[in-house]
Parts: structure tokens; sequence; C-alpha cells
């Protein structure tokens, strides 16, 4: 009698977990992601009709509207010009943001010099996993650090960048061009620490698209859609085989 009860106890242990990490996923959808959403896109809205107020007013309130056909030029060559990074960077950053940290840093802006570093230090200082509901949240709030000093601190170092860059030497000017591949260089370095053979994955594929095809930011967009497929299929493949 005592053995069966055990059996019964340790048998109903296993469906009490899984309900319980189900509902742990039900919460975190339905709680956080859809309020998320929700003022994500209210924000975001927010901000892009403050954006074309003041054209607006300035086009038809006071008679400066310059007329459809350079409007027209206009749009078509920024879209030839940055049209590739209107999916290329939400592609790239989402797999390290998370929802909560996309919305934010699309908002915020300095995503890939501020936001991302952030939001990689944030990950990194409590060991979480990228793309986990913790890695989510560390984002969240490094991010949100990362904007209260954008706010705190850089508005009066803005209003001075001038006069500081200006009495810089010419060889520290030159350096400036480097900050952003450094950037890019040291987050890829960190994360691939932490599973080197998806970070080798990315960087092989990423050289053979760089030499042998010249499709530019593309390759790049191609190179995060094949990293991310191929690191699905062999984490796939890890967990049959583990069955």
């Amino acid at each position: 009698m005592k053995e069966e009860l055990e059996q019964h106890q340790v048998s109903s242990v296993g469906p009490l977990e899984e309900d319980t990490s189900l509902n742990e996923d039900v919460v975190f959808e339905r709680e956080f992601h859809n309020k998320v959403h929700l003022w994500g896109r209210i924000t975001l809205w927010m901000v892009i009709a403050a954006t074309i107020i003041a054209p607006l007013y300035l086009s038809f309130v006071y008679g400066f509207h310059p007329g459809w056909t350079p409007i027209i030029a206009g749009v078509i060559g920024v879209t030839a010009a940055f049209g590739v990074f209107w999916v290329l960077e939400p592609v790239t950053y989402f797999p390290l943001l998370g929802v909560s940290g996309t919305y934010m840093a699309f908002l915020v802006g300095n995503i890939s010099n501020m936001c991302l570093p952030c939001s990689a230090a944030a990950q990194t200082s409590i060991d979480a996993k990228p793309g986990s509901k913790k890695a989510e949240l560390a984002a969240t709030l490094g991010i949100s650090a990362a904007a209260i000093v954008h706010i705190i601190v850089l508005i009066p170092i803005i209003f001075a960048g001038y006069y500081l860059v200006s009495i810089l030497p010419e060889g520290m000017k030159t350096a400036f061009d480097f900050i952003l591949p450094a950037t890019f260089g040291a987050i890829f370095a960190q994360f691939s620490m932490k599973v080197p053979i998806y970070g080798a994955i990315a960087l092989t594929l990423g050289i053979i698209l760089h030499t042998l095809t010249p499709i530019g930011y593309y390759g790049i967009l191609i190179t995060v859609i094949g990293t991310t497929f191929i690191a699905y299929y062999l984490d796939k493949w890890k967990h049959l085989r583990k069955v």
C-alpha cells in the first residue's frame, strides 16, 4: 500500500510541473506581452504623429508645401538607401532585445551603440539565456536604464558636443568611424562565447556571402536568417538525439 502511494505521488509530480511551466508561459504571454504590444503600438504611433505634425502644419497651414514631385523623389531616394534596414534591423535585433526591448529601442533610438550593448550587458550580468523570458526582462531593464541615461546625461553633452569635437585631434576624429564596427564585434564575441558553434556558423556564412556575392547589406539579412534556421534545426536535432 505504501509503495502504491509513493508511485502515485511520483507520477503526479510531472504533470504538475508541466502545468506550472505552461501556466507561467501563458501568464507571461497574456499579462506581459499583450500589454507590451498595446502600449508599444500606442507610444510608437504617438511619436509618428508628433513627427509628421510639424511638416503637415508648415505645408497646409503656412502654405510651404514643396509639391508632391520632390516629396515622392525624396521617399524613393530614402527607400533605396535605407529601405533594407527597415527589415534588417528588426530581424537582427529582435533575438537580443525581445518584444518589449524592441519597442523601447526603436522608440528611444541609438539602438546599435546604446540600447543593444546595454541589453547584452544586462543579460550577461545575470547569465540569462538569449531568447528566454529572463533575458527579455533583463533587456527591458537594461534599455530602460539606457533611456534614462540618454535623457539625463546625454542632452547636456549633445549641446556641448560640437565644441568638444572641434577641439579633438584629427586622429581621434578618424577613430570615430570604427566605433560602430567595434561595438558589433564586441557584442558578437560576447554572445558567441555562450554557444561557440552558432557564432562559427554565423561568421562562416557571413564571410562566404561577403566574399562570393556582391549583394551588400542584403548579405547581412541572409546571414541572420540563415544562421537562425541552422541553429534552430541543430537544436532540434540535438533534442531528438536526447529523446
